[in-house]
């Protein structure tokens, strides 16, 4: 749709950061040179791999159509991480160029990245001198490799099956976006960080059916209703952290918002408060639409305002092509109702995705060859809605972004009063859930709140910001099991207790 939209609109906005602009005639003839830069002037072949480290600039939008083109993986990373973090990455995927901003180099430079490039000036003057002539979209195709962390707390890039050339992916992709209403009716607005999987890929499904796409440099709540009314936008993605945001702003404020051309707020990512559902959905109309996924799999099961009212809770019904079901510790299945580990079976494919570098981790996700889990833990009911209870993983989300306790359990265990430490989500309002540590201290030490605050600035030069625990418990001793399993249920209820939703 992008090549058609350059002839039949070539001067129409395609891509605005609020910076940069391009019409789908200047973006057709950067992806053509994009996809020549990276084949034949930066020598990428066909699987090989690519990164890029940028704030929410229209570029990120760009390699990743490219990328596609040229059949290269191309890796965003996630620029709130730490320098040693960053590094993994890079090093992990293997990239062999990392696409920056000014913002960012220092970081790229200081995770040995092996070649720069940085995107305004420097790539648009490589661009000038490559060719502009379309390469064949009979060639394999590329695809985005996110990274997502496991309960090592080692990130590992997911790779989804990508179809036999790039103009199958291409018809791939657009078919996809209509199945979840990312149809290209008007203008989609980016409110996310354009690294994250979900902010991103739904504007790029959106966009290659037609979709001008606006981005946001950041979140900015009485600017994101002026984008939304002014540039009549149709679809965005946000996240219930967002909606709290939203739903603080005076109320004479939100009472003059009017937004008619808004049609669909796709939301999942983070567990929501059905009271914050409510009070968008009484403000906004039934516009959300919710969706349960990850990265591995996309999108699973959908569920409108209307279905949500009637069967609260729920994360939707399961696309077409997929089939949810639970089952107990043996992996049989369970009849409906019954609480158990979720599978996702994808009915044509098979090892839909793999794990990069780590044939064990993907062997593990899989049940057989079509069913895979994402560690989620709930119940599918007779009419076929899915719920989720917990995770088995442990896996905390907060903002709609992964969080990974074992990680942070390695950072703080190496403070010098920690003899023991448990890490785990307790629910937040605003942010879905929150970070809680429980420490077992050293006997030579006592619990203080000075000693709470010299903790987690440790933990502070050594993690990401949003990793970082909000408050400790200090614990005369944590729950492990007799095989030295920390048993962090038994830590994590009392926050929990009298909520149906533990996640």
């Amino acid at each position: 749709m992008i090549f058609e939209k350059s002839r039949s609109a070539p001067d129409e906005v395609a891509l605005d950061d609020g910076v940069r602009r391009r019409s789908w005639a200047e973006l057709e003839d950067r992806l053509h040179r994009l996809t020549h830069l990276l084949r034949d002037s930066l020598r990428l072949a066909p699987g090989d791999h690519a990164a890029s480290l940028l704030g929410n600039r229209l570029e990120s939008v760009e390699l990743i159509l490219a990328a596609l083109l040229s059949g290269v993986w191309m890796t965003p990373i996630n620029r709130h991480l730490q320098p040693s973090e960053i590094e993994h990455v890079v090093r992990d995927s293997g990239a062999r160029i990392v696409f920056v901003d000014p913002e960012h180099e220092t970081a790229a430079r200081s995770a040995g990245a092996r070649e720069i490039l940085h995107v305004g000036d420097e790539l648009d003057s490589a661009l000038v001198s490559v060719s502009a002539s379309p390469l064949s979209t009979d060639g394999p195709a590329g695809g985005n490799m996110i990274y997502t962390s496991g309960t090592s707390g080692c990130p590992k890039g997911v790779k989804r099956r990508r179809p036999a050339s790039a103009q199958a992916a291409l018809d791939a992709a657009r078919a996809y976006g209509r199945r979840i209403a990312l149809d290209g009716s008007g203008p989609h607005l980016v409110t996310g960080p354009v690294y994250h999987a979900a902010p991103l890929m739904f504007a790029v499904y959106d966009h290659l059916n037609g979709a001008p796409v606006i981005i946001q440099p950041r979140f900015d709540e009485r600017e994101t209703l002026a984008l939304l009314r002014e540039r009549a936008v149709h679809h965005t993605h946000l996240v219930p952290t967002l909606f709290v945001r939203l739903l603080r702003l005076p109320d004479v404020e939100r009472a003059a918002f009017v937004a008619p051309d808004l049609h669909l707020v796709l939301h999942g990512a983070a567990p929501i408060a059905p009271d914050v559902k409510r009070r968008m959905l009484e403000w906004w109309g039934p516009v959300l639409v919710e969706y349960w996924g990850g990265t591995e799999g996309g999108v699973t099961t959908l569920v409108d305002s209307e279905e949500w009212l009637s069967h609260p809770g729920t994360v939707g019904r399961v696309l077409p092509q997929f089939e949810v079901f639970a089952v107990d510790d043996s992996g049989k299945r369970l009849p409906d109702g019954e609480e158990g580990l979720l599978y996702s079976r994808h009915n044509d494919l098979e090892r839909f995705f793999e794990y990069h570098g780590d044939a064990q981790k993907t062997r593990d996700a899989y049940l057989d060859p079509h069913s895979f889990t994402l560690g989620d833990v709930g119940r599918i009911d007779a009419e076929g809605f899915v719920y989720l209870s917990d995770r088995k993983t442990n896996v905390i989300i907060s903002g709609g972004v992964n969080i990974y306790p074992a990680e942070i359990e390695g950072v703080i265990q190496a403070h010098p009063a920690v003899a023991d430490v448990a890490v785990f989500g307790i629910p937040d309002d605003e942010w879905g859930e929150s970070v809680k540590a429980a420490v077992e201290l050293r006997p030579d030490f006592e619990a203080s709140p000075e000693l709470e605050r010299e903790i987690l600035a440790f933990g502070r030069e050594r993690l990401a910001g949003y990793k970082v625990p909000r408050s400790v418990d200090f614990e005369s001793e944590l729950p492990r099991h007799s095989t030295g399993k920390l048993m962090v249920r038994h830590l994590r209820e009392p926050y929990w207790r009298g909520r149906e939703r533990r996640v």
